[in-house]
């Protein structure tokens, strides 16, 4: 990966994301934007995993997931340079690679719309508006133009809004439930 610190394959770009616990780990401390402890990480993942709130995640479940990331995901994470680990202190932080990776967690995030579709989507109903209201097309000729070109700008700000701050922290709640069919490693 030219120019983002790290030196990695896209086949182990590709394992690094494969694992829901990992894309979590990444997701929060992007939206932490510094460090995070390890509890907080396994407790959040649990309540996840449990469809619970982290107040009700028994401890059992909590370590369950504590010890998989502290002995597994974490090292690996930290071995590629997109997080730095410090297992002495249970403290993971972000790198600046992971801003990086981070832009491939919504390609490997299953069971969403691609951003690109989206932006298609709204790329064709402002076409639909711009061009009912240029001919003077009903209902589009009940207000000015100007009103409907404004209309299309705020879409498009909208939508671009909503996909900085899905990227940018409301991930987490986009990683959902993890997948009980996935490896450890």
């Amino acid at each position: 990966m030219a120019g983002s610190g790290i030196d990695l394959t896209e086949d182990e770009l590709f394992e690094l994301l494969a694992n829901s616990r990992r894309r979590y780990i990444m997701r929060a401390l992007a939206r932490e934007g510094g460090p995070l402890e390890i509890g907080t990480l396994a407790t959040e993942i649990a309540a996840s995993e449990d469809g619970v709130t982290t107040k009700e995640v028994s401890s059992r479940a909590r370590k369950r997931v504590y010890t998989a990331i502290q002995q597994s995901h974490l090292p690996k994470m930290d071995r590629t340079g997109v997080i730095e680990f410090e297992k002495d202190r249970g403290v993971v932080k972000p790198t600046p690679a992971l801003e990086t990776v981070e832009t491939y967690i919504d390609v490997t995030t299953g069971g969403t719309v691609p951003w690109s579709e989206y932006y298609l989507g709204l790329t064709a109903f402002a076409t639909l508006i711009l061009g009912g209201s240029s001919l003077g097309m009903a209902p589009f000729a009940l207000l000015p133009e100007l009103v409907w070109i404004a209309l299309v700008i705020a879409s498009f700000a909208l939508a671009a809004t909503f996909h900085r701050l899905h990227s940018r922290g409301g991930g987490l709640a986009s990683v959902g439930r993890l997948g009980s069919g996935e490896s450890a490693t």
